[in-house]
Parts: structure tokens; C-alpha cells; sequence
């Protein structure tokens, strides 16, 4: 059997060791004199002296502050830098350098050397140290960039990557305990799956580090830990950590180093409270009575020192030094060593953490989701031990009441207050492959650009303590850089190559990314909508002003519908003036005499007039708040779940009669170009009927509102569903063979109505074409069908488009949230090939939706991304189809649809340089302005 080395010598042997490390020990242990040393030694055994020893080595590392050793910087390879990972050193040449210095307002063009995990040099790379480099390494690869951009790797301050694992597996959830809502004693790490499939698609985003906290159910749900996203020799969750904490495998470890900082995740309002049936006055009671145990053990651990730094020993005599594993890691907060993340939407909620923080002394070092936060920038500043950093969504809100004040301006806002920003992820909530979009989003709506790009590299390295090594690109940081497409902040930048520790992660650096603008983008002016927005406490009007007619001058190019291949033509290049009336366009070009009416004159400074775009695939006019039953439709009855209420009969349920007009997000799709909602009720198997009407009437009995009352049938086909496949398969087969039924039912059977399957797994597509072709075989009618979702339809693309199918893309940006969902096409730059650019190569009409009510908005983003990243594949009239046109023809509209048309201001549809200033509605028979 085993046993320590030490345990097997001879007792003289031991004492003289015991001695002999007491001896170099208590050279580096801060003392108060030298009379106390050789009093103790003389007066006390060599094992009471090692064990005094320890104790006042403990009591200085416990009020020692955490940071870089003093010779940190002296480094010549990183920590993380492994033989058995050893790759050949690498002169980045001819690079555009943006290395977050100089409050992110440095920019160097030159070169930039990696050698052993470490940046060596950047700018201007003396040829002496590149020779000395390949003399000792025998080989350099030089990468020439003709003028890229190349950042720091980007930092995301909260994700749940390796916790909350992708594809989601019942054995694979470990985000959140449900055991008590005060777990302080959690470690995320204890919890990290190195098989998420998520690890790949945020390295292609650029993402390098991100920190893993537990989730937002419990008051305190534990600490988090910060790790670097490639994969390692080992394969293990310990070799991913960067600078775990000393106490991460218990307390028995050299206190004489430097302290490193500790982690952890605080949660307060509607998520605790939903998960234990309790109110923000139980979480109140409970962080309070946390803290005041962890401050008893603090108090005691002070006490327990300060008698033994002034030589009390009698009175420590058969005393240990206080610890409590539950709450030693709170009693770190107490002492200033733990970087605290702290999910907090609303006023309340900040002001109870706020206060909390000064009734116990503890600083906090980031707010997260923080929805209110930019409401109440002089509340932040009265945390105690200074102004945490708030890290934000750029436009992911409303799903609930605490989040319903969200704003797109809050980054702005908070920034013009002085307090850091920071852009997060939520992984998965958002997909941390884009999380630099969240930051070009933050730009769009007027955060400066250095702040932008800083708020995903150096100020989330800084909040989470680790600013002393990643998060810039200087000499002697880690390793982890970004080679960019285009300029970062511009619309779908993609990586061409990533380095982690510097190491390359892609396998196919820049082939399948095509390059784009190089200059930031030039932003629209949103200031009066930033003012109102705060003046309104985050609700703002958003309801446009109507006016019988308008002059749009300064018109670069007009696109209508009607014409060419797609159903989207160009009218014309150079507009100069368009004049509108009662919604329609009456002039083109030379309008002079148009002007002299009353009528508005709106100049839209180089800008496009283009078709208004078509939102499905979200619960749009039928939800305001997912999580607030009463601001909902609700979700349809599934009749595979049990028997209907006898009073339904056969009636399918109709989106319709459930819709809900000037909502926020409804508005606010409106102002985003979105000029018609194609909406279908929520629920799972037999959804119902769907409809089509414009965001922009004020109620459901205004003239047109209604585009066409019943647009298609829709069903969903999941493994996710509590009933079989096959059964459901079953049940639709008995829906469409059967006879009588719902009138939309039978106008399916005809061949007159489409019918729009939700369905994500390539096999359940394989078995509904064959269901198709079985229908049509036995009643001789075509069966018109869609899939929308179709996460996997690459897999059948030339089955899909020889049936006749269309395919709806409702996740632009894929990713496998479920088992059905796992086998994605990437796109760029894992893959040349998106879902839409090999549906379309197929002969496919492909059609986009988004998933999210609040994300309808940023449907012209959604379909630019596809625009900008197909390689020249796809135009911009092939674009504007795939959320107008094509999406109509694939939902079974057949009716001409209207002409209406909006008005950007300041550049094209699918670039951030242009905002929406007017919509002009044929629908409504009139022109709505927005400025």
C-alpha cells in the first residue's frame, strides 16, 4: 500500500525536516518582531511551531488582496503553455491592430508575434527577436493579413457553456441546484462538460474566454469559474480553467503566494422567486442571513489572528483556526477576494443588493441583465467599494415583467454616466458565437466604437480580474487574438482565424469568409429616441405620426415588388425624390412641384427606399411577455394530450382571434421595416390557423389591418414532445385521410391551403415527404407543404426541392439546442455552405423567420447576415425575397400583396449605417413618419 514518503522516516529524521521548513517558512511570513521567532522556537515543540507558523502564514493570506504575483510580467511562456500542445511560433504581417489600449482607442498597423501562449511583440516586431525566435524554435509561420482587423479574443463575462450543454440532454443539465435558494458552497466547475458542442461555434465567433456561472434560480447559486474555450491535451475541465483559485482542491496549499480571484454568481428578483415559490422580501431575509454567517466566521477567523499575531498562544491553546467549508468562499466576498456577478433586472432589486453591499461591506464587481440599470446610473455608483461594471443584452427583452424596461440605449446611457459597459452572452440564452454582434448592435443604437469593441475584451477581463492577461494585445498577455473578415462592429464580421494561447483553432482559416467593409460603421443619430426613452422610464412612445403625404429627398435607389425572379425589383439607382400619398408612391425622381403642397420633406441622406418585410415564426400581436400568463394568448389545447372540450368540436384554433395590437415589440418591428406579421397560435402538435396583419394598426377593426384572416395551417412534429413521433406522424396522417373536419382542415386536402410543419430532426422531414407522396398517390391532389425550423433540411436538400417543398430558416444563426437540432450547417467559417445558401443551391425556396418576439426588429440584420456571408451568392433583391416574397409563396399566400414600402435613412436595408424613418403603407392608406 501507499503512503507519504515523509510518514516512513525515522522520528530524529522528521523533527529535523519539520525544523528545517519551519526554518525557510518563517522567512517570508510577515512577523511583528523577531523577539516572537526566537521566543517560539525555544519555548515550543517543532511541530507547535510549524503548526503556529501556518496559522500566521494563514492569517496573512487571508487579508492578502488577489491579483498577478509581482513577477508576473517577467514571464517567457504562459502557464497554459504545454510541450505536448507545442506549436511552431507566428508572425501575424500586415495587420490593422485594434489592441484595446489607450481607453480602446489604439490602433496599430505592423505585425504581431506569438511564441509560447505568449504575444512577444506588436507594431513594429524587431527582426532581431524574429530571428531569435526561429533560431530556438527552428520554424515560424508567417501569416500575412493584407490589412485585417485583429483584435484581442473576445470575453464573455456570463455564459453557461459546458453547464447548460448543447445539444440538451436530461444528463448533461447542471446549470442550476434546486435544492435551497442559498448555495454558496456550488462550483460551476464541478459541472463542466467538456463534450458541449458549443465549445466549436464560440471559438468561430472569436470567443476565447468566457466565465462559467452557475444560473440565475438560487439567491446564491454558487461560484463560477473563468476558462479558455479550446480543447486541451488532457480533455479535462481542470486543464480548461484559467487561474483557478488555490483553494479549488481545499485549503492545504502554499499561502505564501499571491491570492487569485474568486468567483461567484448572486441572483435576486422574479427567476429565485418563480423557482421557490417565494418574493423579493424572502431573498431580501435570505442574502442577509448569509451574509451574517459568513461575517460571524469572519469575525472569528479575526479574532482567532489577532490573538495569535500578538502571541496569545495560551488563550488559542486546543484551538483551531475557524473554518466552515459552506461559507468560506462568502466569507471571501466579505474580504474583498471574490469577483461577484450579480443577475439584478429592476430598481428594486439593485437597490436591495446596493444596500446590501454596505450593510456587510463587500464590493460587487458586475450587474448582469441589469435591464434598469442605465434608469438609475447614481444608485450604482453608492455600491460599496465603487461602481460595478453592468453587463447587458443589446436588444434581448420583455420576455418578462422585470425585463420589460429593457433598452437598446442602455449601453450608451451608461457609458455617458462613466460606468463600464459590458455585452454578454447568457450562453446559451444568446448564442456566444455572436456575441460580438451583441456589441455592434450596442454600437448601432450609439455606443462609442471603443467602448464597443472594449466591452467584449478589456472590460469584461477587467471585471472578472484577469485584465493583467487577457482582453488586449500587448507584450506578454496571452495569446488569444482574432483575425477579422471585416471591421469588427460591421454586420456579420466573421473570424478567419482564431488563436487561443496561441494556438490556430480553425481548420480552414478564411476560406470560407468573404471579406467585407473595413471602416467602422457610420451610425444613424438616435438621440431624441435615447431621451424619450429614458424620460419615459423605458416605455416610450413608439406609435408613428401619420400623414396623408410626403417628399423623400436625397433617395439613392428604390426597390418595389413586382418583377424579376425574385418578386423584388430595383426601379431605380439614382432617385433623387420619391413622392408619396394615401401610401403610394406618385412621383419618382424630378417631384419639385410635389413640394410645394403641405406635406412633410423627410431627407434620407443617400438612403434606400425598399418593400416592407414579412415577420413569421415568432408569437408576434399574440405574446407581450412570455413569462406573464396574462399579457399572452396562450397556448392551444393539444389534442394528443388528452380529449378537446366537447364545445370546440372541430374547429382548428385561429391566430386571429387572439391578437393583441401596440404592443412593444410589435411597435418596434414596425419601426424596424417589418410592414406585415405572419403569426401562428402557440402549442405543440395541431397549432391552428395562422394570420397575416400589419404591426402598425392600432387595433384589430382598423381598415386593413387584417392582411388575410387565414393564411396557413400549421402542425409541429418533435422529439421534445411528451408524445411519440410515430404517434404524432399517426395523427396527421389521420388529419389529411380523414374526411369532414375544420374548413381550413379540408382546404388543406384540396391542395388550397399550405400546410406549415414545424419540424427540426432531417428523419422526421425524410418520413413527412413520404407521407406527402403518400397523400398525393392515394387522393390524387397536391399536398402543399412547408417546413419551417428545418434545422437539419441540409441533409435532404435535393429531396426537399424535387417535392416541391419550401423550407422557412427561423434560426439564422444556428446552433443545436436539442438532439434534433444537432446536426447544423455551421456556415462561415466552419462551413462554406449555410443552411440557406445550400437549401437555395438545391433549387429550395428558402424562406427566414426569427424565433423571438423581441428579435422580429432585426429581421432586415437577419437576412443582411445571410447577404453578407454567402460569398457573393446571394444579392441584395435575393435577400430582401427571403423575408418577403419567398416567405409569402411559402406560406401559401396568394393573394397580390400590398406595396408598402419603407424609407431608410442614411444608407441600404442590410447595413447598420441606415435607420428606419418612415413606412409608407398601402395597407393602411397612409405614410408613417418616425422623425
Amino acid at each position: 500500500m501507499g503512503s507519504s514518503p515523509l510518514a516512513t522516516r525515522p522520528p530524529f529524521r522528521r523533527w529535523a525536516y519539520l525544523v528545517l521548513f519551519t526554518i525557510a517558512f518563517v522567512c517570508i511570513v510577515p512577523f511583528h518582531s523577531s523577539t516572537f521567532i526566537s521566543s517560539a522556537f525555544l519555548q515550543s515543540s517543532p511541530q507547535e511551531f510549524v503548526r503556529r507558523s501556518q496559522i500566521l502564514s494563514k492569517c496573512a493570506y487571508i487579508r492578502s488582496k488577489p491579483g498577478p504575483p509581482p513577477n508576473f510580467h517577467d514571464r517567457t511562456q504562459s502557464d497554459r503553455y504545454a510541450d505536448s500542445e507545442n506549436t511552431a511560433p507566428v508572425l501575424v504581417r500586415n495587420a490593422t491592430i485594434w489592441t484595446a489600449a489607450n481607453d480602446g482607442h489604439e490602433v496599430l498597423n505592423g505585425d504581431l508575434l506569438i511564441h509560447r501562449g505568449l504575444i512577444k511583440a506588436i507594431g513594429d516586431v524587431p527582426l532581431s527577436l524574429i530571428r531569435q525566435v526561429e533560431s530556438k524554435h527552428g520554424k515560424l509561420e508567417v501569416v500575412d493579413v493584407h490589412g485585417a482587423w485583429v483584435t484581442p479574443g473576445i470575453v464573455d463575462l456570463h455564459s453557461h457553456i459546458g453547464v447548460g450543454s448543447a445539444p440538451e440532454l436530461n444528463g448533461a443539465s447542471d446549470t442550476n441546484s434546486r435544492k435551497a435558494p442559498i448555495l454558496p458552497w456550488l462550483r460551476s466547475i464541478d459541472g463542466l462538460n467538456t463534450h458541449d458542442a458549443s465549445y466549436e461555434l464560440a471559438i468561430a465567433g472569436g470567443v476565447t474566454t468566457a466565465q462559467i456561472l452557475p444560473g440565475s434560480a438560487n439567491d446564491i447559486g454558487g461560484q463560477a469559474f473563468i476558462m479558455k474555450l479550446r480543447p486541451t491535451a488532457e480533455r479535462s475541465p481542470s486543464s480548461m480553467l484559467l487561474e483557478p483559485p488555490y483553494t479549488l482542491n481545499g485549503s492545504h496549499f502554499d499561502h505564501s503566494l499571491t491570492p487569485r480571484w474568486r468567483h461567484m454568481k448572486h441572483a435576486c428578483g422574479e427567476n429565485p422567486s418563480r423557482v421557490y415559490g417565494m418574493t423579493r422580501l424572502d431573498s431580501g431575509w435570505n442574502f442577509r442571513a448569509a451574509y451574517d454567517s459568513a461575517r460571524k466566521l469572519r469575525d472569528a477567523q479575526d479574532d482567532f489572528c489577532a490573538k495569535a499575531e500578538s502571541n496569545s498562544w495560551d488563550d488559542l491553546a486546543g484551538n483551531a483556526f475557524p473554518e466552515d467549508l459552506q461559507w468560506e468562499s462568502l466569507v471571501d466576498v466579505l474580504r474583498g477576494r471574490v469577483r461577484l456577478s450579480v443577475h439584478c433586472y429592476e430598481a428594486v432589486d439593485l437597490d436591495g443588493i446596493v444596500r446590501l453591499t454596505n450593510e456587510f461591506e463587500f464590493p460587487v464587481a458586475s450587474f448582469h441583465h441589469a435591464g434598469e440599470t442605465y434608469l438609475v446610473p447614481d444608485l450604482l455608483k453608492k455600491t460599496w467599494g465603487g461602481t460595478p461594471a453592468i453587463a447587458l443584452f443589446a436588444s434581448n427583452f420583455r420576455k418578462k415583467r422585470e425585463a420589460y424596461r429593457g433598452s437598446e440605449f442602455a449601453p450608451r446611457v451608461l457609458a455617458e454616466h462613466g460606468i463600464d459597459v459590458v455585452m454578454k452572452s447568457d450562453h446559451p440564452v444568446v448564442n456566444s458565437r455572436y456575441l460580438l454582434h451583441e456589441a455592434a448592435q450596442a454600437h448601432y443604437y450609439g455606443l462609442d466604437p471603443s467602448l464597443a469593441l472594449l466591452s467584449v475584451t478589456y472590460t469584461p477581463a477587467t471585471a472578472m480580474g484577469m485584465g493583467h492577461r487577457i482582453g488586449m494585445l500587448k507584450a506578454g498577455y496571452d495569446a488569444d487574438v482574432v483575425i477579422w473578415s471585416s471591421h469588427p462592429l460591421s454586420l456579420a464580421a466573421t473570424p478567419t482565424q482564431v488563436y487561443i494561447d496561441g494556438i490556430p483553432q480553425l481548420s480552414h482559416p478564411g476560406r470560407h469568409v468573404a471579406k467585407g467593409p473595413t471602416t467602422s460603421p457610420r451610425t444613424p443619430d438616435f438621440d431624441s429616441e435615447k431621451m424619450a426613452t429614458v424620460a419615459h422610464e423605458g416605455i416610450p412612445p413608439l406609435e408613428p405620426r401619420s400623414v396623408k403625404g410626403a417628399l423623400f429627398v436625397n433617395v439613392s435607389g428604390l426597390y418595389m415588388r413586382g418583377g424579376g425572379l425574385t418578386g423584388v425589383a430595383r426601379i431605380s439607382e439614382k432617385v433623387g425624390s420619391v413622392a408619396v400619398e394615401d401610401g403610394r408612391v406618385v412621383c419618382v425622381g424630378q417631384c419639385s412641384d410635389f413640394a410645394e403642397g403641405a406635406v412633410d420633406i423627410v431627407d434620407l441622406e443617400g438612403g434606400t427606399i425598399t418593400p416592407g418585410l414579412t415577420s413569421f415564426g415568432s408569437p408576434l400581436g399574440l405574446v407581450e411577455m412570455r413569462l406573464e400568463p396574462s399579457t399572452n394568448d396562450g397556448s392551444v389545447y393539444n389534442p394528443l394530450d388528452g380529449d378537446l372540450p366537447a364545445i370546440l368540436g372541430d374547429t382548428i384554433i385561429r391566430a386571429q382571434d387572439g391578437l393583441m395590437f401596440g404592443g412593444q415589440n410589435l411597435l418596434l418591428a414596425y419601426r424596424g421595416g417589418v410592414t406585415t406579421a405572419i403569426t401562428a397560435p402557440s402549442g405543440t402538435f395541431l397549432q391552428g390557423v395562422s394570420t397575416a396583419f400589419s404591426p402598425g394598426a392600432a387595433h384589430a377593426n382598423v381598415e386593413n389591418a387584417s392582411v388575410v384572416d387565414e393564411v396557413a395551417l400549421h402542425v409541429a412534429i418533435s422529439m421534445s414532445s411528451r408524445i411519440g413521433v410515430s404517434t404524432q406522424i399517426a395523427a396527421l396522417r389521420n388529419m389529411l385521410f380523414g374526411e369532414g373536419g375544420d374548413k381550413v382542415l379540408r382546404r388543406v386536402r384540396k391542395g388550397k391551403t399550405t400546410l406549415v410543419v414545424d419540424v427540426e430532426s432531417a428523419d422526421i422531414m425524410a418520413t413527412l415527404l413520404r407521407l406527402k407522396d403518400e397523400y398525393e398517390a392515394h387522393s390524387g391532389r397536391e399536398l402543399r407543404m412547408t417546413f419551417a425550423g428545418a434545422t437539419e433540411a441540409h441533409l435532404l436538400a435535393h429531396e426537399i426541392a424535387k417535392a416541391g417543398v419550401s423550407v422557412i430558416v427561423t434560426q439564422s444563426k444556428p446552433f443545436p439546442s436539442t438532439w434534433e437540432q444537432r446536426r447544423i450547417l455551421a456556415g462561415p467559417p466552419i462551413t462554406q455552405e449555410s443552411l440557406v445558401t445550400a437549401l437555395l443551391k438545391a433549387g429550395v425556396n428558402v424562406a427566414i423567420g426569427v424565433i423571438d418576439e423581441y428579435n422580429a426588429r432585426n429581421t432586415r440584420f437577419e437576412a443582411g447576415w445571410f447577404l453578407l456571408t454567402s460569398n457573393g451568392f446571394i444579392d441584395r433583391a435575393t435577400a430582401l425575397a427571403l423575408a418577403t416574397t419567398n416567405l409569402e409563396k411559402a406560406l401559401g399566400v396568394r393573394r397580390e400583396m400590398p406595396q408598402d414600402l419603407v424609407a431608410y435613412r442614411g444608407g441600404d436595408v442590410f447595413e447598420f449605417e441606415a435607420k428606419v424613418v418612415g413606412v409608407i403603407s398601402e395597407t393602411l392608406g397612409r405614410t408613417d413618419l418616425f422623425v
